[in-house]
C-alpha cells in the first residue's frame, strides 16, 4: 500500500509479481501520465498553496513554518529534494508507467480523495482502468492525504479490501 508517490512505489514493486506482495492499495497514486488530468507540479507551491491543493478543509491542518524546528524544516527540505530528483519529468510521472499497468496480476484497491487537486479524480480513475480488475472508490470530503484527513474512513476500505478479495495464486487457490 502507499500513498502519492509511495503508490506509485507500490504499483511498481506489484509489477515484480513476488510471491510477498498479494494485494495492492493505491491511495492518491502518481506515476502515470494522463493527458487530460495532470499531476500538478507542487515543486514551486508555497506551503499554503499546497495545503489548499491537498485537503478537503486545509483549516485544521494549516502549519506555521515559524513553529516548526529547524529539524522539521531540514526534513521539508530533504522531502522536496528527493521529490525533484525521483519525480520524473512531467512532474511525478513515468510515461511508461501506464501501460505496463496491464501486467499487475494481484488484487488491486485505487482509493482517492474526491477533492484531491494535487491529482484529481480522473486521474485516479485511469490510474484504476489501468490495472486488470483494480476497484475504484471515491473518498468523500477528502483531498490528497487520507491518513492525515479522514483516516477512519481510509482504514475501513484497508480492512475490508483483503477479505472481499482473495489472493489469487497461479498454482491453486488462495
Amino acid at each position: 500500500m502507499g500513498n502519492s508517490i509511495g503508490g506509485w512505489i507500490a504499483a511498481e514493486l506489484a509489477l515484480l509479481h513476488s510471491p510477498r506482495v498479494s494485494r495492492i492499495i493505491l491511495v492518491n497514486a502518481v506515476g502515470i501520465h494522463v493527458e487530460d488530468a495532470p499531476v500538478t507540479d507542487i515543486s514551486g507551491l508555497t506551503p499554503d498553496e499546497l495545503s489548499r491543493l491537498s485537503f478537503h478543509d486545509p483549516a485544521p491542518f494549516r502549519v506555521d513554518p515559524a513553529s516548526l524546528t529547524e529539524q522539521q524544516l531540514a526534513a521539508m527540505a530533504a522531502n522536496r529534494k528527493a521529490l525533484a530528483v525521483y519525480g520524473g519529468q512531467p512532474p511525478m510521472t513515468d510515461p511508461s508507467l501506464r501501460d505496463r499497468l496491464g501486467g499487475i496480476t494481484t488484487p488491486a484497491l485505487v482509493l482517492w480523495g474526491e477533492s484531491d487537486e494535487v491529482v484529481t479524480p480522473a486521474y485516479g480513475r485511469a490510474y484504476a482502468e489501468a490495472i486488470p480488475g483494480a476497484e475504484f472508490r471515491l473518498l468523500p470530503g477528502t483531498g490528497h492525504v487520507p491518513q492525515i484527513e479522514t483516516p477512519e474512513q481510509l482504514l475501513t476500505h484497508i480492512r475490508t479490501f483483503p477479505e472481499t478479495h482473495p489472493v489469487r495464486r497461479a498454482n491453486g487457490p488462495a
